[in-house]
């Protein structure tokens, strides 16, 4: 009684009245639809998530969902949408850059996310940018028919710590955020942003995980199938909100270094993340005018390699921790200075603030379990593996020499009454290979001694009869 006598106070029903009725919801401008089925063991009220291929090209139409009279601006006009992979747990969240740097040095030449553009329609002014591995951007017209086809290239597990198998992969987000023109050209008035979970499988493994899920299904009993929602055909982005992931964060970070105080503008920086906010607050990183190509890379790009001289030792029997790029390791003797920047080439700038005040003499006398305490298990095993690392074996070393001009040749052979040994000294180059390609080899010989690329135009090699085969990819 007390309950309903409550209930019938006026000020009870002038907040009522001031609620939105229950027929009216927010009506979104856009709608994003993946042409992917979600998966069907996902419990009732959880959100959906879907299996999706590598490098599989899979279909987001995105649709004009205005009212008549909403945003009457854009008609007759473009919008632009930025499709992003980003994390869905938070803990990956707060070290995205280290992840997806981590990701780049793995996979060199390769991108997290790619439009395939032959397969979409109704996209225009397509741009990628290098700096950006996990995003595409592109114009569209809400007025006609519009689909984007994605490739997501990176997997789940690659971002799970290893273990001994059997690694649980790591759920992804496909990301979109549509933006208006402003009066001076630039897309960055923020229209709308949507989402939806992935795990991202092998070729061919999220049809078997999918069909993993339906059997386990089929076992349940009709009142424990009523807990889970249906498999759908096509995924639905749904609308994404910016401030309570950002106030989670902050008290995240809060709990987590309760002996140190967080910056005034933590919150506002960790909005500027691509994978904590729903959209960039100035995409400067894609407003170029001009259409970007994607990169392309070679071979030689790949090699990050010098020649050494003739008088260093082979990699296979370096000493001890000795690395073959100038600088990879930190030596005790460097200083405060030297080892942050070590810190920041290494990619550990998260911890540089944490190291401050550490010559390289303290941090190299830390131990595995230290720097784990200090770090985590992820960082600091890496940081770990990183102070104490070796130079990788190349995959072959060769020993060339430079043959001494004929007209020396023959005045040794007088002067040693033909014995060609006789004071004659052959100074060998060690040829470190890690490409094992033809222009490697013509790369590094070009180096070694000194000549001109350009004046290098066959390599070949003395076979056991005497006869010259000529080196390329195969030989």
């Amino acid at each position: 009684f007390l309950f309903s006598d409550v209930l019938a106070l006026p000020i009870f029903k002038q907040e009522d009245s001031s609620l939105p009725p229950e027929n009216e919801t927010k009506h979104p401008p856009f709608q994003y639809v993946m042409c992917a089925a979600t998966s069907p063991a996902v419990k009732l009220y959880d959100e959906t998530l879907t299996y999706l291929n590598q490098g599989q090209s899979y279909e987001i139409r995105m649709l004009d969902n205005r009212k008549a009279g909403d945003i009457p601006e854009i008609n007759g006009k473009l919008v632009k949408s930025i499709i992003r992979v980003v994390f869905h747990d938070r803990r990956l969240q707060y070290t995205e850059h280290q992840q997806l740097e981590g990701w780049k040095w793995n996979r060199p030449g390769d991108r997290l996310l790619d439009l395939d553009i032959p397969m979409s329609v109704g996209v225009i002014d397509i741009k990628t940018n290098p700096s950006q591995l996990n995003a595409v951007e592109f114009l569209w017209d809400p007025t006609k028919c519009t689909s984007a086809f994605i490739q997501v290239h990176c997997i789940s597990t690659e971002f799970t710590p290893r273990k001994h198998g059997g690694e649980k992969g790591v759920p992804f987000r496909i990301q979109v955020d549509t933006f208006k023109q402003t009066e001076n050209g630039e897309y960055t008035d923020h229209l709308h942003s949507a989402s939806c979970q992935i795990k991202v499988f092998k070729p061919k493994g999220a049809d078997r995980k999918q069909k993993t899920d339906r059997e386990k299904m089929e076992k349940r009993t009709a009142h424990e199938k009523e807990k889970y929602q249906p498999s759908y055909d096509t995924t639905i982005l749904t609308e994404m909100r910016l401030e309570p992931i950002i106030e989670d964060a902050v008290e995240h970070e809060q709990k987590k270094s309760s002996k140190r105080t967080l910056p005034a503008d933590y919150g506002d920086s960790l909005a500027k993340r691509g994978s904590c906010s729903p959209w960039p607050d100035t995409p400067t990183t894609f407003v170029n005018n001009s259409p970007t190509p994607a990169p392309t890379f070679t071979s030689a790009q790949h090699n990050t390699y010098s020649v050494p001289d003739s008088n260093s030792s082979s990699p296979n029997h370096q000493g001890d921790g000795t690395s073959q790029g100038c600088g990879d390791q930190l030596h005790p003797s460097a200083t405060i200075q030297e080892t942050q920047q070590w810190l920041l080439k290494h990619r550990f700038s998260t911890y540089t603030r944490l190291f401050s005040n550490f010559s390289g003499a303290d941090l190299l006398k830390l131990t595995r379990e230290d720097l784990v305490q200090i770090c985590g298990p992820a960082d600091g095993i890496r940081l770990y593996n990183a102070l104490k690392s070796r130079s990788v074996r190349p995959r072959l070393t060769i020993y060339v020499c430079q043959e001494p001009l004929r007209s020396v040749q023959l005045e040794r052979q007088d002067a040693g009454n033909g014995d060609s040994s006789n004071g004659a000294i052959y100074v060998y180059h060690a040829i470190y290979l890690e490409e094992m390609a033809a222009s490697e080899v013509t790369r590094k010989l070009a180096l070694a001694f000194n000549i001109p690329l350009h004046q290098i135009n066959q390599v070949y090699r003395q076979g056991p009869t005497g006869i010259h085969i000529l080196v390329s990819d195969q030989v």
